[in-house]
Formats: structure tokens, C-alpha cells, sequence
């Protein structure tokens, strides 16, 4: 372990308490307590894990998650397996049919995305969940499955204290105007380029 002398310890324990002083301060000025809006978007790799991820956290405070996937119906993910462990704390509705290029039928994607907006509906008017996953839901938005304009204004509307994560590229500027939180995962490097293929416990 590197020697540290006296001088040394003693500026750097009076740095962290000038540190803790302004971060408690702060802390205890943020007094608002809400449901929050939050998107996950961009060109980089873990959207949707994320979101899933605050999915464990949310059950770990012994509240219920409702997750709507809108493109992914044909893929096969780790997460629905070892999320079923939670019984009927879980609500997933796998209700995509695959990207746009996989269908190549533009009434179906349609049918598709309105259907499952209808089910986002009625998890999010659910009393019993904390927290709602609108998986992929940017993807519909974005080739105008959906209208944009009706789906803000429903997530506006949702109760006071429900969370709700939406994923997926290319988020609307309406979508990010209307949202709490958003955050924008950035495309550095990908193995993909490198020719590796998709991987289980990975990508899926």
C-alpha cells in the first residue's frame, strides 16, 4: 500500500468534508417526489439493458414492473426467463413481430405497435406497478407506427407516481421534451464490426 504522510491525510479528509458538506446540502434541497418519464436512446449498445436493470431495482422494492416489447417478438432474450422467477410481480407482454425489414409489411408493424400501446395502457393504469418498460417503443415512433402527438400526451398522463422507461434509437424531440430523465448511450467501439456475431447472455 503506498505511504501516505500526515500533511497529505489531512488535506484530503478536510477536501472531503468540504465535498460531503456541498453534496448533503444539495441533496437536501431536491424535495419532490414523482413518477419520472425517463428515455433511453442513442446509437450505443444498452438501452434496453439499463432499463431492465432498474426493473430488478424496482422489484427489489417489492413493487411490480409491467414490460411491453414493441419490435423484439421474434428474438428470444435472457432477461424474460430470469425475470419469470418473480411470478406475478412481472407483467411481460412480448407483442412485436420483428423489425420492419424482418415483416416487410407495413399494416402488420402498424397493427402490431397498436396493440401493444394498447397493452402500455393498461399496465400504466395499473394501481399495483411501479414501473412500466416501453421496450423499443422509439423504433415505433419513429417509422410513424404510432402517433406521436397521442403517445406523449398518454405518458403525460399517467399516474402521478408510476415510472415509465422508454428505449429504442432516434428518440422524438418530442419524446425528450416531455421526458425527466433522459439518457443518450454512445456508440465508441462495437465487436460487431469486428465480425463478432450476436451473442447469448450478450445481446439476447
Amino acid at each position: 500500500m503506498k505511504e501516505i504522510d500526515q500533511t497529505t491525510e489531512q488535506r484530503h479528509r478536510a477536501k472531503m468534508e468540504n465535498r460531503k458538506a456541498v453534496q448533503d446540502a444539495e441533496v437536501a434541497e431536491k424535495t419532490v417526489e414523482k413518477g419520472l418519464l425517463m428515455v433511453h436512446t442513442g446509437s450505443g449498445k444498452g438501452k434496453s439493458t439499463a432499463a431492465f436493470g432498474l426493473a430488478l431495482r424496482t422489484l427489489g422494492h417489492n413493487r411490480r414492473v409491467g414490460i411491453v416489447q414493441f419490435i423484439k417478438g421474434a428474438w428470444s432474450t435472457g432477461e424474460q426467463p430470469a425475470l419469470a422467477v418473480f411470478g406475478d410481480r412481472i407483467a411481460w407482454h412480448t407483442m412485436g413481430e420483428g423489425f420492419t425489414w424482418e415483416t416487410q409489411d407495413l399494416k402488420r408493424d402498424i397493427a402490431a405497435a397498436e396493440k401493444a400501446w394498447g397493452m402500455a395502457l393498461e399496465l400504466m393504469a395499473d394501481e399495483t406497478i411501479g414501473l412500466v418498460i416501453l421496450d423499443e417503443l422509439n423504433i415505433a415512433l419513429r417509422y410513424d407506427y404510432l402517433d406521436l402527438e397521442t403517445v406523449v400526451a398518454q405518458l403525460q398522463a399517467r399516474p402521478a407516481d408510476l415510472h415509465v422507461v422508454v428505449t429504442g434509437r432516434n428518440a422524438k424531440p418530442a419524446l425528450i421534451e416531455a421526458a425527466d430523465l433522459v439518457t443518450e448511450m454512445t456508440l465508441v467501439k462495437h465487436h460487431f464490426k469486428a465480425g463478432v456475431k450476436a451473442q447469448a447472455g450478450i445481446e439476447f
